[in-house]
């Protein structure tokens, strides 16, 4: 090995244990909620009065979820945070404690799982949210991350994916189309990359949209907001499979149908423009794409005053009755049915993009 490379510490070398304890060292907890922490057989939660517990799971795999080849392990460890506090803020609720657990091979080192926890007790910081637990095993395919958050929200505003109404305005925060866009470069530059190892990736220009598949936000700051304007959701979903499957989720739960008008659907110039440069119709990356991790809420009308001027929130659409399907209608007024053809983590698929 050069002289100038760093010694890297092999994981026997400290034992399960001494691995849990060297990971999880210097955690601070930081809500009243939290009786006990990481120290003992479980964690120890008592949710407020008046409050619900909210609690979701997510679990990523190494080839099916992400890449180590272009994912960088901070990123990785903050990734799989942020997409479990998205799923609590789906529902109107704030994320209060995380639970992790990690498979890994043997070809990782002590300061490869460092960097992995760094990204997750990061995301912690930004949310303040307790690292209260988790365990740690070997694998033998590779890195697997298991992560359970908990969360609270109260009682009378706990908003689920089944309230939304007939003629309830459709609204999605922020802009889509953006990590799969982020995707498709990175995965553009990895098939470079494995033709010629001399070459250099090409991502100049395309920090947004890298960013957005890299190092996703929980959209905390629209529940903050619409709790300021007294905006209680019908219904709410976070977009993790692309927008026209969240959209068909929240119509099955509330046994609605919707209309989505496609010239309405915010997306940002950088996307656009590398969708475009890909040959993809931009519409279509919001569609189907995915990870975006926004908010897809219905609002009744009546609140439509409140949020019309806000940058961050753009109506979509509207729900209708079940009868009138779900339909997506074209700049060119052609109603079509609208179909969810974005992640589904069980569908068989060839490798690559």
């Amino acid at each position: 090995m050069p002289d100038d490379q760093p010694q890297l510490t092999d994981l026997a070398s400290l034992g399960e244990f001494g691995l849990i304890e060297h990971l999880t060292r210097n955690i601070h907890i930081q809500h009243k909620s939290t009786k006990k922490g990481i120290g003992d057989d479980a964690a120890v939660i008592q949710p407020k009065t008046g409050k619900q517990l909210l609690i979701s799971k997510d679990l990523l795999i190494e080839g099916v979820h992400f890449d180590l080849m272009y994912m960088p392990l901070k990123h990785l460890g903050y990734k799989a945070a942020v997409v479990n506090f998205s799923d609590i803020v789906a529902m109107n609720g704030v994320a209060k404690q995380i639970i992790v657990g990690i498979g890994v091979s043997s070809k990782f080192s002590i300061e490869a799982l460092d960097e992995i926890y760094s990204g997750i007790k990061k995301a912690c910081e930004v949310y303040q949210v307790d690292f209260v637990g988790g365990d740690t095993s070997s694998s033998l395919s590779g890195l697997l991350i298991s992560v359970t958050v908990v969360g609270e929200a109260d009682k009378d505003k706990v908003t689920y994916r089944s309230g939304g109404k007939p003629n309830d305005l459709l609204c999605v925060s922020g802009d889509l189309g953006g990590a799969y866009m982020g995707l498709l470069v990175l995965e553009r530059e990895k098939k470079a990359f494995q033709a010629n190892p001399d070459m250099q990736p090409e991502l100049t220009g395309n920090d947004y949209i890298l960013e957005r598949q890299l190092k996703p936000e929980a959209r905390e700051d629209i529940v903050r907001m619409l709790e300021e304007k007294s905006i209680i959701p019908s219904s709410m979903i976070d977009i993790s499979d692309g927008l026209a499957s969240e959209a068909i989720h929240l119509c099955k739960s509330s046994n609605t149908g919707c209309v989505i008008f496609e010239d309405k659907i915010p997306i940002d110039q950088g996307t656009y423009d590398s969708a475009k440069e890909f040959g993809l119709v931009p519409s279509i990356t919001a569609l189907n794409g995915g990870e975006d991790y926004e908010l897809l809420f219905t609002i009744d009308q009546g609140d439509y005053k409140k949020i019309e001027n806000d940058p961050d929130i753009t109506v979509i659409g509207y729900m209708t009755e079940p009868s009138d399907g779900m339909r997506l209608v074209t700049p060119d007024e052609r109603s079509i049915e609208l179909q969810a053809q974005g992640w589904d983590a069980m569908r068989k698929r060839e490798l690559g993009v």
